[in-house]
């Protein structure tokens, strides 16, 4: 394989994203598992936020996991796999809704210091289609942490 990135940085850079697909698919489960169980004053918007934002995350992951093919490796394709990568805990309670939006909030502000990783990396060996990829993520990620602190004070 020759794209212009030699295969040590390639393997860099595809850990890297394993690490914030993992997380991503971590938080799409947690945000889709608050959709299906929000209840209180505001569930009619904290359904169709979290639904809105569980959709987006459903695309995202598909194109994080392309990257790391493109690159020339495996993306993670079992619930154990991106378990063992992830850094936002499985949900296992639960919680009201304040809890919800906070728990979210908190896997959004994870999630954008994964893609920070990745960014950094991508930067340092030159990787602009990675770079390309999760620069939006970051932005995203960002607008939506704040969205949540702001709905649950």
């Amino acid at each position: 394989m020759d794209i212009g990135i030699e295969a040590p940085d390639r393997a860099r850079s595809a850990q890297a994203i394993k690490k914030l697909l993992a997380d991503t698919y971590a938080l799409y489960l947690k945000t889709h598992g608050y959709h299906w169980n929000v209840e209180g004053p505001h569930f009619q918007q904290l359904h169709a936020l979290f639904m809105e934002q569980y959709t987006e995350m459903w695309t995202a992951v598909d194109e994080l996991a392309e990257r790391i093919r493109a690159l020339g490796h495996y993306a993670p394709s079992s619930y154990a796999e991106m378990a063992s990568v992830s850094s936002i805990a499985e949900e296992t309670g639960r919680p009201d809704w304040r809890e919800m939006v906070a728990n979210l909030a908190k896997g959004h502000e994870e999630v954008v210091r994964s893609a920070r990783e990745v960014l950094r990396i991508a930067e340092e060996i030159g990787d602009d289609a990675t770079a390309d990829v999760v620069t939006p993520r970051i932005t995203l990620h960002e607008k939506t942490a704040w969205m949540l602190r702001a709905t649950g004070a």
